[in-house]
């Protein structure tokens, strides 16, 4: 293959966002391109199009493209016909394999640094093998990508679905043929007419709100569950990983150390969130509530799919306050209500959920490997063809261009 080797900084030039206007200013709707792809419109461009968005600062590394021109921001590099000679959707594709996302050698806020960007070796095609690339990849990708959305809302109905699927069983029960009454909330609507309407207070044994307990983090020692471990019924350990210091964890938890089968509820960032404790060597931040109910009237199991269903979720934003994240203070859960079957029905619902959600998640889980999967091979394919490992056929009567 007549391939060159080269730095990357003799391939293009990584021209800072919002440094200069186009020589042709585009009158509006213009997309504004910020480290993380498109978010607002402006009534002028700064860039040629096409042109490729790469963030440089906050979420740095990410590339973008611009089939038109846009408006880089100052937290961006963009590439466009005046800094690069090569193809430019070529130029998108290679910049992919670089990992520039991985690294940051800046003090401040994390950047991605042009100069170590520049020093990166990159195999350079001639001008019709960059463009047969392109379009080889274009097609290749589009497709995997299709396949992908095709997963992605798989898991949208799925997740729909099971929320369906908790409300129904809360909300009406396992018997079809029971007789419903008007429960007299209108959030609500027809409830069995031998169960409970209850507030959400009432029957717990301990309540314990964390509020304002900002314990010291460490690198290692006691796992501290934060609101953003508490997702979809579950603590998910992976979403945040903060310790707090074993010798301090008494003192940590001295309002209400965690026991298992407690029942957790996040009140802020996220609001609405809640799962059972499955284990006791945790401590538990702000912005999380400890709560056990009384078993005799209200399971914790029970209550757990209650504050996941649509009419819980309802009142609880209908009761959250704040302007730039909803949240509700341990003050105000006295003004909401629970909804109470009998506990051996309660029982019966938990494992019908427990069952029903169980197929669900295992097709979701199924869909989630297919998705990743696919993303790994879309990675392998993109850096296959501009490393030339995959031969590709050129039109040679075609000219290279942007």
């Amino acid at each position: 293959m007549n391939w060159e080797r080269a730095k990357l900084k003799y391939v293009t030039r990584f021209a800072y966002g919002d440094a200069f206007w186009a020589d042709e200013i585009q009158d509006g709707p213009i997309q504004v391109f910020g480290s993380n792809g498109p978010y607002a419109s402006i009534s002028h461009a700064n860039t040629r199009g096409p042109a490729i968005i790469v963030g440089r600062k906050g979420s740095y590394g990410k590339v973008n493209w611009s089939a038109g021109p846009c408006f880089a921001s100052d937290t961006t590099f963009f590439i466009d016909s005046s800094t690069t000679q090569h193809h430019l959707r070529w130029v998108f594709w290679l910049l992919q394999t670089l990992r520039l996302d991985e690294g940051s050698n800046e003090t401040a806020i994390p950047g991605l640094n042009r100069d170590a960007a520049y020093a990166m070796e990159v195999a350079v095609p001639p001008q019709q093998h960059q463009r047969a690339i392109a379009d080889y990849l274009d097609r290749e990708t589009a497709q995997i990508d299709a396949l992908v959305a095709a997963k992605d809302r798989l898991l949208v109905l799925l997740a729909e679905k099971r929320r369906a699927l908790i409300t129904a069983a809360v909300t009406r029960g396992l018997d079809p043929s029971a007789r419903l009454r008007d429960s007299g909330v209108v959030w609500l609507g027809q409830v069995p007419a031998h169960w409970k309407i209850a507030g959400f207070t009432k029957y717990l044994r301990s309540l314990v709100d964390y509020r304002g307990r900002t314990p010291e983090k460490v690198s290692s020692g006691v796992f501290l569950v934060t609101a953003r471990n508490i997702k979809d019924g579950y603590i998910d350990y992976e979403a945040s990983q903060e310790f707090v210091d074993a010798d301090a964890y008494d003192e940590v938890m001295q309002r209400g150390k965690p026991e298992i089968g407690d029942l957790l509820l996040t009140t802020e960032a996220p609001l609405g969130q809640a799962a059972l404790v499955d284990r006791e060597d945790i401590a538990l931040a702000q912005r999380v509530i400890k709560l056990d109910y009384d078993p005799e009237v209200l399971l914790n199991e029970f209550a757990l799919a209650w504050i996941r269903s649509a009419p819980f979720q309802w009142q609880l934003n209908s009761f959250a306050t704040g302007s730039t994240a909803l949240g509700i203070k341990g003050e105000r859960l006295h003004m909401l209500h629970n909804l109470l079957p009998p506990v051996d029905e309660q029982r019966a619902i938990v494992a019908h959920i427990a069952a029903e959600t169980a197929r669900l998640d295992a097709l979701a889980a199924a869909a989630a490997r297919s998705i990743a999967l696919l993303k790994e091979r879309r990675a392998a394919l993109i850096a296959a063809a501009v490393t030339g490992q995959i031969e590709i056929q050129v039109d040679v009567d075609t000219k290279a261009t942007n």
